[in-house]
């Protein structure tokens, strides 16, 4: 089965799985199509996280695909000539904003430990549909519609009509650019993104980006190095929860937040229930705290994880949760030697969920950062605005910032894809989200749903959301939540109704039957057989 956010995708992936390939190599192929039809959310200009469960061994492994900092980048890179943060929207659609690609190179790495198929293989159906063409899809449209600013950039020939219109709804558009750089790929591999023409070219696009150029090399592209690290898991009540290490900060944030919960019988109440949802947003608050205060990349920043989630510290922090009122803006619970980072803004992110014959299981989480990245379009894809995802300031009151910005690290990420496993070790769950910091809001909001509330993974994606990120307490509006604004003001929360975007894409595994779920506010399918 695979759940994605696009039927062409889904479709390639089904394919692939039937024609012998693994969940990995099926990964790949969904991946590659995703880039042609679903642009402005993920692609080979971007980034991922990956964990892959192998049913032969049992081994969980967490792959690194997230973008770098160039070598040149320093912590003043997104202030101003007054020293004070430039607007986010100016970063976006820079060269400031560009990091050195990684999910190429990390699917490679996947592909050479997990892989089934021929590499070449897995590119033939994005290549097909990139050189027949696809119908431009209600989505698509509308994030184009809704875009100010990529009409007048290099991308706008492609994404909008002479007259400036957006491709319409139902359009054919074809990408033979892009069906050739992933001939290319396909036959050179992934080196031709990082050393060569495609990589001197992406070089050239961010020097010559319309805004400030980002000092990309081509020896930044050329050491960029895929890492595969030990995925963090966690016990919750019965189950197993593994997720995504820094520098994601979803994996250890979710897990915090379930934790926090252990000592309520979330069973018993209604998932959508005043006291769960106060519950769940107090607990997030706590989680939040720790995660802006001490997330980073490990490579650059010694991240107190094995602390962040030791039980009796966890334990300890749900005493500040209290049943009946809001606490407030929470603090870490470690001792302070940095500043805290605000949370990141509304991203574009596509989760990928896959288990093939075999019993191996893929949650893949792929972003290009804001909606068609940095809107700098080489060779067919767009690159990625991911250094966005630093602290634009590097210091406060004196203190450094986990996550401010430097030369080869690789900025905090939201995104979790996440296995759940029984208390026999098997896989029983793969699911992920797309939504930037609410990312973490709405697999906690699905994991809570489809173990301690047993619903389906279907009605638990489909389930209202709401989040709370250690700030006012935000509803999906439109929904049956709509209802607990007031209750919930009562008891001191500060409310906003506001949209939520997610794109959660589950399956849900029991024995060798699989039940797949796609999130309606997108428009993905889950497939299988």
């Amino acid at each position: 089965m695979v759940a994605a956010a696009n039927p062409h995708a889904v479709e390639a992936g089904v394919a692939i799985l039937r024609a012998g390939g693994g969940g990995a190599d099926a990964a790949i192929a969904v991946q590659m199509v995703l880039n042609l039809v679903e642009p402005q959310a993920s692609g080979i200009g971007g980034g991922g996280f990956l964990i892959h469960y192998a049913a032969a061994t049992g081994e969980i492994a967490a792959f690194d695909g997230r973008e770098v900092a160039p070598a040149s980048a320093k912590g003043d890179r997104f202030l101003g000539a007054d020293g004070k943060p430039i607007a986010f929207e100016a970063a976006v659609r820079s060269g400031l904003s560009v990091g050195v690609p990684g999910v190429l190179r990390m699917l490679e790495r996947v592909h050479k430990e997990h892989g089934r198929l021929p590499w070449a293989r897995l590119f033939e159906p994005a290549i097909a549909i990139a050189e027949k063409g696809f119908a431009v899809s209600p989505r698509l449209h509308a994030s184009l519609t809704a875009d100010p600013t990529l009409r007048a950039m290099a991308a706008g020939s492609y994404f909008y009509a002479p007259d400036g219109q957006p491709r319409a709804i139902g359009e054919t558009l074809r990408n033979p650019e892009l069906a050739a750089t992933f001939r290319t790929i396909a036959r050179e591999g992934a080196d031709a993104l990082y050393r060569g023409t495609l990589a001197a070219d992406i070089v050239d696009a961010v020097a010559k980006a319309p805004r400030a150029p980002g000092g990309m090399s081509l020896a930044d592209l050329a050491g960029y190095e895929a890492k595969k690290r030990s995925a963090v898991c966690a016990p919750y009540r019965a189950w197993r929860v593994c997720g995504m290490p820094p520098p994601s900060s979803g994996g250890p944030t979710v897990l915090q937040i379930l934790a926090l919960l252990e000592g309520f019988d979330l069973g018993h109440m209604a998932p959508e229930s005043l006291e769960s949802v106060h519950l769940v947003a107090e607990a997030s608050r706590l989680a939040f705290a720790d995660r802006n205060a001490f997330i980073a990349d490990p490579d650059f920043v010694a991240v107190p994880l094995d602390r962040l989630l030791e039980r009796t510290y966890l334990r300890d922090r749900a005493r500040l949760i209290s049943p009946e009122r809001d606490m407030g803006t929470a603090k870490p619970g470690l001792p302070l030697d940095r500043a805290e980072q605000p949370n990141d803004t509304t991203h574009s992110t596509s989760h990928i969920s896959i288990v093939d014959g075999a019993g191996n299981v893929v949650a893949f989480t792929s972003s290009i950062e804001h909606m068609f990245g940095s809107g700098l379009m080489v060779h067919g894809f767009l690159l990625n605005n991911q250094l966005t995802d630093f602290s634009f300031v590097p210091s406060k009151d004196g203190r450094p910032i986990a996550n401010r910005v430097e030369g080869g690290k690789r900025p905090r990420s939201s995104m979790a894809p996440t296995i759940v496993f029984d208390s026999a070790r098997r896989p029983i769950l793969a699911i992920g989200s797309a939504g930037g910091a609410s990312i973490i809001a709405t697999v906690t909001k699905a994991l809570i749903e489809t173990l301690d509330g047993k619903r389906d993974v279907q009605a638990a994606i489909d389930a209202p959301n709401f989040a709370n990120r250690n700030g006012p307490t935000e509803l999906e509006s439109g929904t049956a939540l709509d209802a607990l604004r007031t209750p919930l003001e009562a008891m001191g929360h500060a409310v906003v109704l506001t949209e939520i975007p997610s794109g959660l894409h589950g399956i849900a595994i029991d024995g060798r039957t699989l039940r797949g779920g796609a999130d309606p506010r997108r428009e993905g399918v889950a497939l299988g057989e």
